[in-house]
């Protein structure tokens, strides 16, 4: 059965910070939903591309070589292999697209990773 996701709803369900929730399945991807509050950590993905969609507040991806800010309604693309650190100042909600193999800090495990990740 085919059915529609309410973004308002799903992000009421939790308050958490940097705690990815999958929210749908779409071929061989994970759509995810996460809040972020304050920095996270340098890391990147070997092998996969990963696509952030701010739709509630403002986002700021600290690259090498600069940062770019992703304000609501907006979305970026970074490609696999390029080191980033997602950070807001305040809180921000995030759609996440990526395959499902994607562990949130990519190359990095410490006690931010989410292994096994809530579907909501």
């Amino acid at each position: 059965m085919v059915k529609k996701v309410n973004l308002q709803e799903k992000f009421a369900r939790f308050q958490e910070y940097w705690q990815p929730k999958i929210a749908g399945e779409l071929n061989d991807s994970h759509v995810k939903l996460v809040k972020f509050k304050g920095e996270f950590v340098w890391h990147h993905h070997e092998a996969e591309d990963e696509l952030f969609w701010v739709v509630k507040g403002r986002m700021v991806i600290k690259f090498r070589d600069g940062d770019l800010t992703v304000n609501e309604g907006e979305f970026v693309i970074v490609p696999k292999g390029v080191e980033h650190m997602p950070m807001a100042e305040e809180e921000v909600w995030v759609v996440l697209l990526e395959p499902k193999s994607t562990l949130n800090t990519g190359n990095v495990r410490n006690e931010r990773t989410v292994e096994n990740l809530e579907k909501i």
